[in-house]
């Protein structure tokens, strides 16, 4: 049995339940909120698991695994159909490096600990974290969108006509993305490949809005 700590607004959270739910795995979920009591993330009894301190964590037969993209490999490595990445290196490495685009260029910009940390720290009022979030959306955005084209790999998803990394990482960051009122419409090739990630039940049932702990 799988065990997944998870935070249901937690964009790498979302990627690893839909690696989940694409592979067909049960598993055990276990909300760890980031915000009440100070996060629960940061106290000592999750810490024993991820001394990060962050989510997920996914438990395989007593050993926690951390930082989403090396679980989905894993995942994608022990149970690999369907498979989140090609079957040749080159095309790999270019489905790694579009979903790492997001996961290590968007993503970072914008996680929690930095928008807390912009609040809390820096005074930063609301009306400026929320522009710095959209920012950073928009210029990565627009340099996908511009690869997606550039590349013309794209079919009905990322990168040809099955799910893979790519659309992984992208469909959590197009939630955040809508939820900071990002205006979409400048990317339609976004838009397109995550309206056909969201006819899929894998990703619909790996959505914020239906997880055990949404609020």
């Amino acid at each position: 049995m799988l065990k997944l700590y998870s935070y249901f607004r937690s964009s790498a959270s979302y990627r690893v339940r839909i690696a989940l739910n694409l592979k067909g795995l049960p598993y055990e979920y276990e909300g760890v909120h980031l915000l009440k009591d100070g996060g629960m993330q940061l106290k000592p009894a999750y810490r024993a698991l991820n001394a990060d301190g962050v989510v997920p964590t996914l438990v395989v037969d007593g050993q926690p695994l951390i930082q989403s993209m090396a679980i989905i490999e894993y995942l994608d490595e022990t149970h690999p159909e369907p498979p989140l990445l090609p079957d040749n290196a080159l095309d790999r490495a270019i489905v790694r490096g579009l979903a790492q685009e997001i996961a290590c260029e968007i993503h970072p910009l914008n996680n929690l600990r930095v928008l807390k940390y912009l609040k809390h720290e820096l005074g930063v009022a609301d009306e400026a974290k929320d522009a710095w979030y959209r920012h950073w959306v928009e210029q990565g955005f627009a340099s996908l969108e511009g690869n997606l084209k550039q590349l013309g790999r794209a079919g009905r998803y990322a990168f040809g006509d099955t799910p893979t990394l790519i659309d992984l990482c992208l469909v959590p960051q197009v939630f955040n993305a809508q939820r900071f009122k990002v205006e979409m419409n400048r990317f339609p090739l976004i838009e397109k490949i995550h309206a056909a990630c969201m006819e899929l039940e894998a990703f619909r049932q790996a959505a914020p809005g239906v997880q055990p702990d949404s609020e």
